[in-house]
């Protein structure tokens, strides 16, 4: 996915440790520490005398620091190092952070970044990127995806391997990515949609009265606040109001590509500033729902976790990700009791879904040229990729089932949830057994964001998908009052099976193709014109009434167009024409 939102999904949008480390690596012995009780088995490791503080650029991360917690203990234990994490997310977004390192001479040790628009062979020319061609003939885990590496090596001039690819997958180029939630969808309280009788939704602007009505029978959260159906942040803006698209393109079938927003066949297009866009529709939509006091007055200020910590009291009734809502608000007390967030039957929704692809997506990870210890960077990539290292590699995004033995345990041959685990997974505040490192589970998951193999893939070490979502004893544990509300309301035991059955999602194949880097002209243009695009985005989200909205909209169609947009436009069309080819292609196998 692109940027997850939670950047994690594209916006540029989730998205999310038993195998082994092998390969050479200096100042290494025979001797292996422990990252938790059962973490080790079966595997072969290695130590290391000299203990790092590793800087990691990290362009997907909502975090900066140390990685601390039990993540944190696993990776010192394993690794006998830290992880300091550098996030331009946190220090302002943007490519500032990237510019001026990259002026400075380094990066980091590990990096993790985006290989479009030349970005990848840019960094690697530019004598950032160790060459890892040779260094990665002889590790386990990376050696074992040579579709995803000979796709990174075509992305560089000179045909060497810099990076590897995330989101790996043995999985068909048709088949949604995501698990039983898609990345994208109308959730909301089911608890206050079922109080109100199940009223029809035939589009989403039949949700808006609906969600009027929640809000004047609940009008104070959890905790006595006021409450609004959506809640909104600019963290993860790029080339758009990253909210402002995901409202209705993602759930009629689009997601962006530059300026233009893509349907997930790759056959039509449509220009973000055009009155009839489902960019412009969105924004529309917030501009209607905000004239009806539905949308929260901090939204231009807050940022993502603030705006989470509302879900979590109970202050927003509508997520558009079920990893938002979902996690901060259904808990196991919540759930039992019959309440939180679940897909909302809109009868026209058309969900985009992203495909798997066995050549690996677009965000990868490096190792710096300057890096203090190349090979145990290496050694540390190539555990990401190992059965244990996409166990562990949870985060807010990510369905990954976490460490064995604390929040998994196998039962009769099959992977089941531990009581810890069914109360970490749900949002609960629990705290981390002494001997994985003490604190808090929430505060220990993996920050990296990186999800090297698809969650959804089988986990050679269960004989189940790596995503707990997906396992025959959690969907039959799907029994709260919750659960069976919405079972029993949309004639499904899951959002994949409901969106089936009604023809309600369609999947963008997964593929290789990265667009090619625009050049400085249109790299200009662009950051030109989103600045003009973002700003009036968000005003015209809180407009006045229609007649400001409509001007702020006529400003800002002239005003990009004579920064260069139709010329930025045209070099999107040529991507999105790339985009359709490479889809097809997979599609076909």
């Amino acid at each position: 996915m692109g940027k997850i939102c939670r950047k994690a999904v594209s916006c540029l949008m989730a998205a999310l440790l038993a195998g082994s480390v092998s390969g050479c690596g200096g100042n290494s012995s025979s001797a292996a520490p422990s990252a938790g009780p059962e973490s080790q088995a079966g595997s072969k490791t290695k130590t290391y005398s000299d203990f790092l503080t590793v800087d990691v650029f990290d362009t997907q991360a909502n975090y900066q620091g140390t990685q601390s917690g039990w993540y944190g203990k696993i990776v010192k234990d394993k690794f006998n190092m830290e992880l300091n994490i550098i996030a331009p997310n946190v220090a302002g977004g943007g490519d500032t952070l990237f510019k001026t390192r990259s002026a400075a001479g380094s990066l980091g040790d590990l990096i993790f970044l985006g290989s479009e628009n030349g970005r990848l062979n840019d960094t690697a020319k530019a004598g950032l990127l160790l060459d890892l061609t040779d260094r990665v003939k002889d590790r386990e885990n990376i050696s074992t995806y040579p579709q995803a590496l000979e796709m990174a090596k075509s992305l560089v001039d000179d045909g060497k391997l810099y990076a590897i690819p995330s989101q790996v997958s043995t999985q068909k180029a048709t088949d949604p990515s995501e698990g039983v939630d898609l990345t994208y969808g109308p959730y909301i309280r089911w608890d206050y949609y079922q109080e109100l009788g199940f009223p029809e939704i035939k589009s989403m602007d039949d949700l808006l009265p609906i969600l009027k009505q929640m809000q004047e029978k609940h009008p104070q959260s959890d905790s006595g606040k006021k409450t609004y159906a959506f809640s909104l942040f600019k963290d993860w803006d790029g080339n758009m109001m990253c909210l402002g698209k995901n409202i209705l393109a993602c759930l009629y079938g689009y997601d962006e590509n530059g300026f233009q927003l893509l349907s997930a066949d790759g056959a039509k297009t449509q220009s973000i500033i055009d009155n009839d866009s489902y960019y412009i529709k969105g924004l529309e939509y917030f501009f209607k729902a905000n004239q009806m006091g539905l949308v929260d007055p901090e939204s231009t200020t807050q940022n993502y976790d603030t705006m989470y910590a509302k879900y979590q009291d109970g202050q927003v009734f509508y997520s558009p990700w079920p990893w938002l809502g979902q996690a901060a608000y259904n808990t196991n007390a919540n759930k039992k009791a019959g309440k939180g967030f679940m897909l909302a039957p809109v009868q026209d929704q058309k969900i985009f879904s992203y495909g798997c692809s066995p050549s690996g997506n677009k965000y990868m990870v490096a190792v710096g040229s300057k890096a203090k210890d190349p090979d145990r960077m290496i050694d540390f990539i190539d555990w990401l990729y190992s059965p244990e290292g996409v166990e562990l590699s949870c985060s807010q995004t990510s369905g990954s089932c976490g460490p064995k033995g604390l929040t998994w345990e196998m039962k009769d041959g099959k992977p089941v949830l531990t009581e810890f685990g069914k109360k970490a997974f749900a949002g609960e505040d629990v705290d981390i057994p002494a001997e994985y490192g003490s604190g808090k589970w929430k505060d220990g998951i993996s920050q990296l964001n990186y999800q090297a193999v698809q969650s959804t893939d089988p986990d050679p070490n269960t004989g189940s998908a790596y995503n707990y979502t997906l396992w025959d004893s959690y969907l039959q544990d799907n029994k709260t009052a919750l659960d069976t509300s919405w079972q029993g309301k949309m004639e499904a035991k899951t959002t994949l099976e409901y969106l089936k059955k009604n023809d309600g999602y369609a999947v963008s194949p997964g593929n290789a193709y990265v667009p090619e880097a625009a050049g400085s002209e249109i790299d200009t243009m662009r950051n030109q014109c989103k600045d003009i695009i973002i700003q009036n985005s968000w005003k015209m989200v809180f407009a006045k009434d229609q007649t400001e909205f409509d001007a702020l909209l006529k400003n800002m169609q002239t005003t990009v167009k004579g920064l260069g947009y139709d010329k930025v436009l045209a070099f999107d069309q040529s991507v999105s024409d790339h985009l359709k080819a490479a889809r097809d292609a997979a599609a076909k196998g």
